[in-house]
């Protein structure tokens, strides 16, 4: 049932207008929220939630079938029991079940929820239009895109964009959020739930090279972290009304990690915020710190948490045992799993990281020893998956690499080009392999 069939009273127009008109949302009267156009100026109420939770409807919470964030489920990058092809070919059209053009451009890497993957893009000259897009999983079929128009800063280096970081789902709601600091939130139909303009509230947040942080969404709460040389903090925002729960100020300095969520085994979660010069767990629902570890941290590639352990790329990668509670206790750590751009991966006993030349590494989770390396060549800005015992990379050219994964080698086993730059991670759901590319998603599985 559609939001127009539950609320005959609400008025949800076109979000694909022109620049200068402006969308709302009414109901009962009462305009809920609005899309902003560039030259209309800065509405002053932007900033302020725009919209009350509405009903929702027509949406079970994610399966673990969905991959409904940046690096999955569980934040390891591994769908275990996937069944990828071994080979394909894009010129060929060999296991390529669909290709889908995409509005605009973005890193943002695409998300899967309810047999729907979602893409979030800017375009315009100032990258000021923010576009999210849904395709049908099966199909490749465009079921909606909707546009808004970004309230904070929409600057960024050349090589990224406004869409840099990626959306976020509960199974319910996505979550769109983009280097203006500016958050989307729609249902699984499209439809507009609340929209958060955070540069209204924190009007200095913002860097002219552009912020990647991706959201995630726990305990009902979305987790933001906005880390750069002027207003920096993270944020708990309620995931039905968009309402702040809490704010923690950050150290003011140039960062692009995203929170992760940590399970630890004592059955409770927690958000990682990773930082240049520490990093730190919070209660998601109120923002309380439980602990931190001071280390120089690396800026680009985030921390995954496994099994009681926390992986830190910091000297290398370090690793943190949280087993026993809640301070955390130095493992070890290794320079020589050292990882680029690319976000490490957690599979079982084994730990898998990219560096910046293009050497993958694997490495043992109890004492950091190096196993084996790889050069597989290229800059990987897209951290690579892991499925049924294989790896799948894509450096920024397009190249794609399969990797056969042993505890005595890797051994590469087959390879392909998507023909133009790849900058979002990888995205598995069924049996299928999701690739964004800068014009194109791909959905890569055999028939």
């Amino acid at each position: 049932m559609s939001l127009l069939q539950q609320f005959p009273g609400i008025e949800i127009p076109s979000t694909r207008g022109a620049c200068g008109r402006r969308d709302r949302v009414v109901f009962a009267g009462r305009v809920l929220a609005a899309g902003r156009a560039q030259s209309a100026g800065r509405a002053q109420s932007a900033g302020r939630v725009l919209a009350a939770a509405l009903a929702l409807f027509a949406a079970s919470s994610a399966t673990a079938a969905d991959w409904a964030q940046f690096r999955g489920p569980d934040g390891t990058s591994v769908a275990a029991s996937a069944k990828l092809p071994t080979s394909f070919n894009v010129a060929a059209k060999q296991n390529v079940a669909w290709r889908a053009e995409l509005a605009g451009r973005g890193p943002s890497s695409p998300i899967v929820v309810a047999d729907r993957v979602i893409v979030t893009s800017s375009d315009g000259p100032l990258q000021e239009k923010l576009i999210v897009a849904c395709f049908d999983a099966k199909t490749g079929k465009s079921l909606w895109r909707r546009q808004f128009w970004a309230t904070g800063r929409t600057y960024s280096h050349p090589d990224s964009a406004n869409a840099a970081p990626t959306p976020a789902s509960d199974g319910k709601r996505i979550y769109a959020f983009y280097s203006s600091n500016d958050m989307v939130c729609l249902d699984l139909e499209g439809n507009l739930q609340w929209f958060r303009g955070l540069a209204f509230d924190y009007p200095k947040a913002g860097n002219d090279v552009g912020m990647a942080s991706s959201p995630v969404v726990v305990d009902d709460t979305v987790v933001v972290q906005v880390e750069n040389l002027g207003d920096s903090f993270a944020a708990g925002l309620d995931a039905a009304t968009g309402e702040t729960r809490w704010r923690t100020p950050r150290r003011a300095s140039m960062n692009w990690t995203s929170p992760a969520v940590f399970r630890t085994l004592q059955g409770k979660n927690a958000v990682l915020l990773q930082s240049p010069k520490v990093l730190t767990a919070h209660d998601p629902k109120s923002g309380e710190q439980l602990w931190q570890f001071e280390a120089d941290c690396q800026t680009i590639p985030s921390a995954v948490g496994a099994d009681g352990r926390v992986y830190v790329p910091a000297k290398g990668i370090t690793a943190l045992d949280l087993s026993e509670g809640t301070a955390p206790k130095v493992m070890w750590d290794s320079n020589q799993l050292n990882p680029g751009p690319a976000s490490p991966l957690i599979a079982g006993k084994r730990i898998y990281t990219l560096n910046r030349s293009g050497v993958l590494s694997c490495g043992d989770v109890e004492n950091g020893k190096s196993l084996w390396q790889l050069r597989v060549g290229g800059t990987h800005w897209s951290t690579p998956v892991i499925a049924d015992g294989r790896l799948y990379c894509v450096n920024q050219e397009g190249k794609a690499r399969i990797i056969a994964l042993s505890d005595a080698k890797g051994e590469l086993i087959g390879e392909a080009d998507f023909g133009e730059r790849v900058q979002g991670s990888l995205a598995v759901a069924g049996n299928a392999l999701f690739v964004r590319s800068d014009k194109y998603l791909w959905k890569i599985a055999t028939p």
